[in-house]
């Protein structure tokens, strides 16, 4: 994948995203300085251009580090548990926290994803069988529990509607001064291009990494940190969006190889132009309402899971 394309097309959709939408807005607008049409660009198409763009390179990032640090690709933190202990923090935080804001509800959920992925991590280092299908249905079942306790309490203080929001990925709610918290991302981003060659290392084994000088378990609990910031923004901001941690670095590695430094870039562009298409279309499939994109990816990420699993089955494990 040539990044110079990856660029072109995210471009391409950026400018079709700013003038998709149930307010027509054209060219001429912007041209003639349309006050109400500029103040909708402003307001609400670009911080939901800018949400799309860091939330699809961020989980396509979070997924290649969940990935080398357990040495599985069908791991990502919708298989590991990480998206359902965030979600449960911020259970915790609506039933004992009613007047937090978002950023401190982003604080209790980023405390519960990185238990629940300290948890995960704990309970694959103690199976003998790494079976590369085994490991991420631990996770799966993980993250069942967790996400029944969640249900479980949500009926039991009326909650069920407020949680319903956080578990299908939305961005129609985006608008200026509802999405910034995303931007803590982008230094979890930096951490990961600094730290790539390690996670390369450790994708190798902890004993490989060891021998070449790198402190293992310090490079995967920075990994799971990052996984957890990040995850437990993404949540708090747009909601889950299931999959995308799995798809995107699957997809960019069979062309790049598992070297992280030569393509992190790469997976963080594509992560930006996937959801990106993703969310076009989501606003046209049924225009002039609006699908959650929570739905199109899941659908999308679902069978392209069910595809690397067959396509990992025939070619080796």
């Amino acid at each position: 994948m040539k990044k110079r394309y990856l660029v072109l097309i995210l471009v391409i959709l950026s400018l079709v995203s700013i003038f998709v939408g149930v307010k027509e807005i054209s060219v001429r607008d912007i041209v003639n300085l349309n006050s109400s049409k500029i103040e909708v660009i402003f307001l609400s198409r670009v911080p939901r251009l800018i949400s799309v763009i860091v939330t699809g390179a961020s989980l396509g990032i979070v997924g290649l580090i969940m990935q080398q640090i357990t040495r599985n690709k069908f791991v990502s933190p919708t298989t590991a548990g990480t998206e359902d202990f965030a979600k449960l923090g911020v259970v915790v935080a609506l039933m004992f926290f009613t007047e937090a804001k978002s950023i401190e509800k982003m604080i209790i959920a980023f405390l519960f994803a990185l238990i629940g992925t300290f948890i995960f991590m704990k309970i694959i280092n103690r199976i003998k069988c790494k079976n590369d299908i085994f490991i991420p249905l631990v996770g799966l079942m993980l993250g069942g529990v967790v996400d029944s306790i969640s249900t479980f309490f949500a009926y039991k203080y009326d909650l069920v509607q407020n949680i319903g929001a956080w578990l299908q990925g939305d961005f129609s709610r985006i608008i200026k001064g509802r999405y910034e918290l995303l931007y803590f991302s982008i230094p979890m981003l930096v951490i990961a291009f600094v730290y790539a060659n390690k996670f390369t290392l450790a994708g190798m084994g902890e004993d490989f990494a060891t021998n070449l000088g790198v402190n293992y378990k310090v490079v995967v609990n920075v990994g799971i940190v990052i996984v957890a910031l990040v995850s437990s923004t993404v949540i708090i901001t747009v909601g889950n969006i299931p999959f995308l941690g799995l798809i995107i670095p699957n997809i960019v590695t069979i062309y790049e190889g598992d070297n992280v430094k030569k393509s992190i870039v790469n997976i963080a562009l594509f992560g930006g132009v996937f959801l990106l298409a993703c969310d076009i279309l989501s606003r046209v499939i049924i225009y002039p309402y609006e699908i959650p994109i929570g739905l199109i990816v899941g659908i999308i990420g679902s069978v392209m899971f069910l595809y690397l699993i067959k396509r990992r089955g025939v070619y080796g494990s």
